[in-house]
C-alpha cells in the first residue's frame, strides 16, 4: 500500500510490489515475510545496552525499513536521506525498531544507523503546502543576531543542547535554535 508522505517527501519510498514517491526511482519490494515469522519474543530481545528510547541518524541514503527484525521480513519502505534522525524504540540483536518524525515504525539494521545526533527543523510545520522558515541565531538568546534562515524539514547536525537551546550546524552555518523546534532531541534533554 502506498502512503503519501508530506513531511518526509523524498525521504521515504513506500513499497507495495512497486511504488514511487517524490519522483524517485521505482524500488521493488522483493523481500516477503516468511510464514510463521512474527514478533520478537520478549526473552530473546537482546540489544546494545544503550538507553531505549534514544535518537540516532541514518548512515546511508538507502535504508530498508522492514516489518520485523530479519532480512526475511517484508520491506515496508526505503529511507533515502543520510543523516535523517530516527528514534530507536526497541532492539533485537543487530536490529533496531525505529520511529520517524511522522510516527511510522519499522526495523532497520543496526549497522545502518549512527549515534551522531541530527534533528529535523519543525517537521510538523510542513503540512498544508507552505514551508515555514526560522532563523539560525548567533547565540542561544531571544533577539540574537540571525546567522542564516533555514526551512522547516532541513536536517541540522546537533552539536549540543542545554534544555532550552541547541547549537546546530546546517551546511556551512553554525548557530542556535530553540530546542522545542527540533525533532531529534527530547524536551529538556542535555546533549554534549
Amino acid at each position: 500500500m502506498q502512503r503519501s508522505s508530506n513531511i518526509l517527501s523524498g525521504l521515504r519510498i513506500y513499497l507495495a510490489g512497486t511504488a514511487v514517491a517524490a519522483g524517485l526511482a521505482i524500488v521493488p519490494a522483493t523481500a516477503q515475510q516468511k510464514p510463521g515469522a512474527g514478533s520478537v519474543p520478549a526473552a530473546a530481545a537482546v540489544g546494545s545496552g544503550l538507553p531505549v528510547p534514544r535518537f540516532v541518524s541514518l548512515k546511508s541514503d538507502r535504508v530498508h525499513a522492514r516489518q520485523g527484525p530479519s532480512l526475511e521480513h517484508k520491506v515496508l519502505w526505503v529511507y533515502t536521506r543520510a543523516g535523517l534522525p530516527l528514534e530507536v524504540i526497541r532492539e533485537f540483536e543487530g536490529w533496531r525498531q525505529v520511529r520517524d518524525s511522522e510516527g511510522a515504525e519499522g526495523w532497520v539494521l543496526q549497522s545502518l544507523v549512527s549515534g551522531r545526533r541530527t534533528a529535523l527543523i519543525l517537521p510538523w510545520e510542513l503540512k498544508g503546502g507552505q514551508v515555514p522558515k526560522i532563523e539560525l541565531l548567533a547565540n542561544g538568546a531571544d533577539g540574537a543576531r540571525p546567522v542564516a534562515i533555514v526551512e522547516a524539514g532541513v536536517i541540522a547536525n546537533v552539536r549540543d543542547c542545554d534544555k532550552t537551546w541547541c547549537s546546530v550546524s546546517v551546511g556551512e552555518y553554525r548557530g542556535y535554535v530553540q530546542q522545542n523546534k527540533l525533532w531529534g532531541v527530547y524536551p529538556g534533554e542535555v546533549v554534549r
